[in-house]
């Protein structure tokens, strides 16, 4: 049942407070996000709308933002490029069935198998991309349309706004927490700029985002199969970057705040957001990190902050944009470079030393890969290289014990996991030419994983049958039995304590 999860006062002003803060920093992100995707401003601003409200009524992780993301926009660029922003909203539409489709699924739970050191990695990385994408607010547009850089009074005045406003955050909390750091340094500043009238770079300098209420269309699209298999494989890889980045998210707000959310919930939410958004107007998006920080450290840790933080830039949308406009860019700034130092893991730089080199190099891979590439490409690389370096360090563990036992016969008592890994060290450790002539393989201390390990057995049982010898094979499980070929009569049935584990392997 949805629950707003505030029952006193005092959390609906905090949580109301600091869903208008993040509010304030959905505006340039919004936009800036919008103009990566090469579509117009108020598309962007819709989304954080559309997105923002429905991912915290039917989410899984209450504080949790959702808006217009740059992972998300850098997919949708080619899409816009060759086909038209209709496109892209039928794009959203199926993005968001796709994302239902993993809920249902419940395939939330697979965010578990992400190992640690890629979370590390994803972290630092995306603290890193955030701190970047701020550097283009150190640039203005000349009447030609060219970039240059700040310099001189006006590369000082915003680079004193910027530090004013991360001096604010960081020193009213330890004289007050009535009222948020944040909001209340977007609010100084603002003040500052507007009393001195100081000539500084403000978030009108960006686009204009005044804006009716957005309404309901269906995209302007053939319906037929060929629309479906242009949109498919960018629906997908939105789905795909999407859920990453919510679960990810979803993981570290859990760590902060010491709590639990619900993964397969947030698929759903996410799916549910994405498609309404599509039918809307919107460009999509999933969890923000740095909006989610900024509304955890601001007091916000229920569904309602996230509510508040939709509607309130729905009414800058409606209302307050000409207000909104001449807040000033340096203000901003200054929040999520804040949220840049919060987001880092900084103990990961002292531990480097600590922990093993290859979790050390998973780490660093991570981060590079999300900074150069995008962060559903960094996870991947991250889970996968995790998995082949554990695969190879147990693959080295496999060993035999060897000795003769009461009836004369030799016992090579397996120990370490046999897998795909590990089949050749095993294949390795027997010399049937020059073994006993009644022999036992011994299978209590081992377990056998996947099919390439049913193959080396068969594949030695059949080198000791060509040799002449005899065989038994002790202590296999039921199916490893009988995905047995060439061994299969060879296999004691009759032990006691047969293992009860099952091969991991699809039998058709």
């Amino acid at each position: 049942m949805f629950q707003l999860g505030c029952v006193s006062r005092v959390c609906f002003k905090n949580e109301i407070l600091s869903g208008l803060t993040v509010a304030l920093a959905l505006v340039p992100e919004a936009v800036a996000f919008a103009l990566i995707a090469k579509v117009d401003p108020l598309v962007g601003l819709y989304a954080a709308f559309m997105v923002g409200l429905l991912a915290a009524i039917f989410g899984g992780r209450p504080g949790m933002i959702s808006g217009a993301t740059g992972a998300m926009a850098v997919v949708m660029v080619a899409l816009v490029a060759e086909h038209g922003v209709q496109y892209l909203f039928a794009a959203v539409v199926l993005t968001g069935l796709v994302q239902i489709g993993a809920g249902v699924l419940k395939l939330g739970k697979f965010i578990r198998m992400v190992p640690y050191p890629v979370m590390l990695g994803f972290v630092n990385g995306l603290a890193i991309v955030i701190f970047l994408a701020q550097l283009q607010s150190f640039q203005v547009t000349s009447s030609s349309g060219d970039k240059a850089w700040l310099s001189g009074d006006a590369l000082l005045v915003f680079s004193g706004l910027i530090i004013l406003t991360m001096a604010i955050i960081h020193l009213l909390p330890k004289l007050t927490g009535a009222f948020p750091a944040t909001l209340a340094a977007i609010i100084a500043v603002s003040l500052l700029v507007f009393g001195l009238n100081l000539e500084t770079l403000t978030v009108g300098d960006l686009a204009k985002i005044d804006g009716g209420f957005p309404a309901f269309n269906l995209p302007s699209v053939p319906f037929s199969f060929d629309t479906l298999m242009i949109i498919l494989p960018y629906s997908l890889i939105l789905a795909a970057v999407g859920l990453i980045e919510s679960l990810l998210t979803l993981s570290l707000i859990d760590e902060v705040t010491d709590t639990r959310g619900n993964g397969n919930r947030e698929c759903m939410g996410q799916g549910i957001a994405n498609t309404v958004t599509g039918f809307f107007g919107g460009m999509g998006g999933c969890a923000m990190i740095g909006q989610s920080m900024i509304n955890v450290n601001s007091g916000g840790r229920q569904r309602l902050s996230g509510i508040a933080a939709a509607l309130f830039l729905l009414m800058f949308i409606l209302f307050a944009s000409p207000l909104i406009e001449r807040i000033p860019m340096a203000a901003l700034v200054g929040v999520m470079f804040i949220v840049v130092l919060a987001t880092f893991e900084w103990s990961s730089l002292r531990i480097m030393r600590k922990i093993p080199l290859t979790d050390a190099f998973v780490l660093i891979l991570v981060s590079a890969v999300t900074v150069f590439t995008d962060l559903a490409v960094a996870v991947v690389v991250g889970v996968i290289v995790s998995a082949l370096v554990f695969a190879w360090e147990n693959a080295k563990h496999i060993n035999i014990k060897t000795y003769d036992d009461e009836t004369g016969s030799r016992v090579h008592e397996l120990n370490g996991p046999l897998f795909f890994g590990s089949v050749n060290n095993f294949l390795e450790l027997f010399t049937p030419e020059e073994d006993a002539d009644d022999v036992i393989i011994e299978f209590q201390n081992s377990r056998v994983a996947d099919h390439s390990a049913i193959e080396a057995i068969d594949t030695l049982a059949e080198r000791y049958i060509k040799a002449g010898k005899k065989l038994h094979l002790r202590h296999l499980s039921e199916d490893c039995r009988k995905l047995l070929k060439k061994a299969g009569n060879l296999v004691e049935v009759n032990v006691l304590e047969d293992p009860r584990y099952h091969v991991a392997v699809d039998r058709l």
